[in-house]
């Protein structure tokens, strides 16, 4: 009896270990694939329950990965086509090498090298276990530093030459927050901040290319995450005067709202500069004319850090500037969280070279500012405050060489191939008659290398367009830029008009400004039920002839809402 019970206990032990071992065989399982294109790579994340245990190799003729998960099963839909990356045709399972294996197979449009590596879960649980895999796109070449080479005296001189002309444009670097599988916060009812920050980023954009002499660049363009290192890089490759990086905040509560800006504080300041003293190679191309007091220095890490120093006290001086005004601006259109820039160790903030601020447009953990943050109507005005903002810094701080510095003063342009007057004239907010008259230029014909003189910002007395001085009355929102573009005017030449010392403007304020009479905004009416073409014409101080000129009347009879176009006076 005793040795039934004992043969009794064992069969059922044996039962109960392949029980546990069948679940321990399949330890893991795959939840999800999701793939990101980028300009400069394909990332592939893979969902798993738990961490990943794998291996890979590559197979030719035609191309592919292939990924063993090793106890694995599958919990999502394959295959999955990928038609916008430049590497990556589909993902698909294929017959593993045995039955505890789950096997991907990526099919490749080229031959590529793989980065792979693993990303424990996130502390809120947003994500669990992921394996990581980076496709680099074979036709985008890898950023070499550049070499230190000694100027020649000529050359020197050429290039600072050039810069007086003042023809460059001040370029902001745009940087829309997160990105691709990294959807930044998620608010109340599952909205990604990644998607508000593209696109107020865009909205921004936008205005800021409306100002004559200001270019705006993006970190990313479309749905892909930028390592935050590169997001600088980007930056510096443009050239750019600012960097901007656009944000939603989060807590742990509902209750904290509104908006807050970011600087660089002095403690990563110091560690930036020690990384940026050891890279030696790329500081002449960071500093400038100081890169080559570098060069001829060699390795005096103490000079180093003195030029170094120097830059980055400057950034972080301007982007305190900057950091000032937007807060002054989104003030007016939004609550603010923090009515002071906060200094904060963050790796976007962190070029030396470039003024960088990072703003918080509100808390996307807030029910409320969730839904303010996805208006299109709150987004524009965040967009415009962010515009006037950084408008108005550069008028007050613009750098040396650009057309903004160099209002007021004779600027030279040298004809390119492929310009035009009107594209030379729009480039400098100025009228190609203008341009002509201070040339005497008898017919809009232009020579490659031919140099112009650039009047500034207005039409000169002997012009013959006609002009017309009209009253503006300052909104919300609106700066000199904005205003400047839309009578197609200079922000000199407002500027001159009105004796304005500075470029900050107050709502209300009257401005007058001398616009082209072809220019000149539309004046447009409504028939409301009632009204009369006399009635209207006596309005607006214009004549019935000339009311039924400007819109093709045949007779004085009107319809209840058609639209009138008002002629000049």
């Amino acid at each position: 009896m005793l040795i039934y019970k004992q043969l009794r206990a064992f069969v059922g032990l044996s039962f109960l270990v392949a029980f546990i071992s069948s679940f321990s065989v399949y330890a893991n399982e795959l939840e999800g694939v999701r793939v990101w294109p980028s300009p400069d790579e394909t990332r592939v994340v893979i969902d798993l329950k738990a961490e990943a245990d794998y291996s890979y190799f590559t197979l030719s003729s035609p191309g592919r990965l292939v990924v063993d998960l090793k106890q694995t099963t599958l919990n999502t839909k394959l295959p999955i086509n990928v038609p916008d990356s430049a590497v990556l045709k589909k993902v698909r399972k294929s017959s593993p090498p045995n039955k505890n294996t789950y096997r991907l197979v990526f099919e490749l449009k080229s031959n590529v090298t793989a980065k792979f590596f693993k990303l424990s879960p996130t502390p809120g649980g947003q994500y669990g276990h992921r394996l990581v895999i980076d496709l680099p796109h074979s036709n985008v070449s890898p950023v070499k530093p550049k070499p230190v080479i000694q100027p020649k005296a000529n050359d020197t001189a050429s290039k600072h030459a050039s810069s007086l002309r003042g023809s460059a444009d001040i370029i902001v670097a745009i940087d829309p927050g997160h990105g691709g599988e990294d959807p930044g916060s998620i608010g109340p009812s599952r909205k990604y901040e990644k998607h508000t920050t593209m696109t107020v980023s865009n909205k921004l954009a936008a205005e800021l290319n409306k100002v004559p002499g200001i270019k705006a660049v993006l970190t990313r363009k479309g749905d892909y995450f930028v390592n935050l290192n590169k997001r600088s890089e980007i930056a510096r490759k443009n050239k750019a005067h600012l960097l901007v990086s656009i944000h939603a905040d989060s807590f742990r509560s509902p209750q904290p709202r509104g908006g807050s800006v970011f600087v660089l504080n002095m403690r990563r300041a110091n560690s930036e500069i020690a990384r940026w003293v050891e890279k030696h190679e790329e500081q002449s191309e960071l500093l400038g004319g100081a890169g080559e007091v570098l060069s001829r220095v060699g390795d005096d890490k103490n000079v180093s850090q003195t030029l170094l120093d120097l830059k980055f006290s400057h950034s972080q001086k301007e982007g305190y500037k900057v950091a000032t005004n937007i807060l002054k601006e989104m003030g007016k259109v939004t609550r603010l969280h923090k009515k002071d820039p906060v200094h904060a160790s963050l790796a976007v903030l962190k070029s030396p070279d470039i003024p960088s601020v990072l703003v918080e447009t509100g808390f996307i953990s807030n029910p409320t500012e969730e839904k303010l943050l996805f208006q299109r109507s709150h987004q524009q005005k965040l967009a415009n405050a962010l515009a006037k903002a950084i408008v108005d810094y550069f008028e007050e701080n613009p750098p040396e060489g650009t057309l903004l510095a160099n209002r007021g003063e004779e600027i030279k342009h040298k004809v390119k191939r492929g310009e035009y007057l009107g594209k030379i004239a729009s480039q400098y907010g100025v009228t190609a008659n203008s341009i002509k008259n201070a040339n005497k230029l008898k017919s809009d014909g232009l020579a490659v290398g031919q140099v112009l003189i650039i009047p500034n910002g207005s039409v000169t007395s002997n012009s013959t367009v006609s002009t017309q001085v009209i009253t503006h009355t300052v909104k919300s929102g609106e700066y000199l830029g904005k205003i400047a573009s839309k009578y197609k005017v200079s922000v000199s030449s407002i500027q001159k008009q009105n004796n304005l010392k500075t470029s900050t403007l107050k709502v209300g304020q009257k401005l007058k400004i001398s616009v082209k009479v072809k220019d000149k905004p539309l004046v447009k009416h409504k028939v409301a039920r009632g009204e009369y073409l006399g009635e209207i014409s006596s309005k607006y101080g214009v004549t019935n002839a000339a009311l039924r000129k400007v819109n093709n009347l045949k007779s004085d009879q009107l319809a209840i809402g058609q639209i009138l176009i008002i002629p000049s006076k």
